[in-house]
């Protein structure tokens, strides 16, 4: 399916994006722009439309849960290597709706109260409300990416936790939201240019961590640890979605396309009055 706002899209996004079987990660080409045969002009174009489409759903999806009884929300779960354009996503995809409808939560290192408890307890401590568009900036799925290749937890333990989150994953689809995981995939060599970048712009330099570097060496065994996660977690209820990064827009305005999808199915509608209209025009009118 295709947004209806974004007009050159040239094949369905979620179908060209989505991990199936057979997915293997080393065939994406992370400078690819599946579907979209357009340039950086008109994917702008795409973007600013997709931007007023993507507002008004999530007002209606808002105002719904404030007036009916419904449990629908949305739920963006961002996993990426560093520099791939988690930040970028949330400001101009998700930073065009109204901020009281978004719940942004960004998984640091765990603190010692989470780690007293088992690894999803703090996830779902901020799953969003009804109406609400939630954001993990990186995730539950830390636990098995740098948890395996640092060797934070006994394999055993990390074997255990693919289940665990599928079952926990099954539960919050089946309360009403809609889980859309994306993985933006960036080129080891265009992470190298955005890391130097920072670098070399000193407005930038809050923005680099020299542990990025460390975990370059380790890159064989993320994509290593990325391919096992989708093999055992991209599901029927949470499927997972690979987005070439190594080109921003393209980035951004398929992940646009992905929430709206996902406000599509929902397909909420402004609620009705609770209330007699006339009436309160009337008494308006003499007040």
């Amino acid at each position: 399916m295709i947004a209806s706002s974004q007009k050159h899209w040239s094949g369905d996004v979620a179908e060209l994006l989505r991990v199936g079987e057979g997915f293997s990660l080393a065939d994406v080409d992370p400078r690819s722009t599946p579907g979209y045969e357009k340039d950086k002009v008109h994917a702008a174009e795409d973007l600013k439309a997709g931007a007023h489409e993507l507002d008004e759903y999530q007002e209606r999806l808002y105002a719904r849960s404030r007036v009916d009884a419904t449990d629908a929300a949305v739920l963006l779960v961002l996993q990426a290597m560093d520099s791939a354009g988690k930040g970028g996503i949330i400001r101009h995809v998700v930073g065009s709706v109204d901020p009281q409808g978004v719940l942004l939560a960004a998984f640091k290192k765990p603190t010692p109260e989470e780690l007293e408890h088992d690894f999803l307890w703090r996830g779902g401590k901020r799953l969003p409300e009804s109406g609400i568009i939630g954001v993990f900036d990186r995730s539950h799925y830390e636990d098995v990416l740098i948890g395996r290749v640092r060797e934070l937890a006994p394999a055993a333990e990390i074997e255990r936790r693919y289940g665990a989150i599928n079952e926990f994953e099954k539960r919050v689809a089946d309360s009403g939201t809609r889980i859309v995981k994306v993985m933006l995939h960036i080129s080891r060599d265009e992470q190298k240019s955005r890391l130097m970048e920072r670098l070399e712009r000193p407005d930038k330099h809050w923005k680099y961590n020299p542990g990025d570097v460390d975990e370059r060496e380790l890159w064989p065994s993320y994509m290593e640890a990325y391919q096992t996660v989708f093999d055992r977690t991209s599901t029927e209820h949470a499927p997972w979605y690979v987005v070439p990064a190594d080109r921003k827009w393209y980035a951004r305005l398929a992940v646009q396309n992905l929430l709206l999808e996902a406000l599509e199915d929902i397909d909420p509608h402004w609620p009705a009055a609770t209330f007699d209209v006339a009436a309160e025009k009337k008494r308006l009118a003499a007040s």
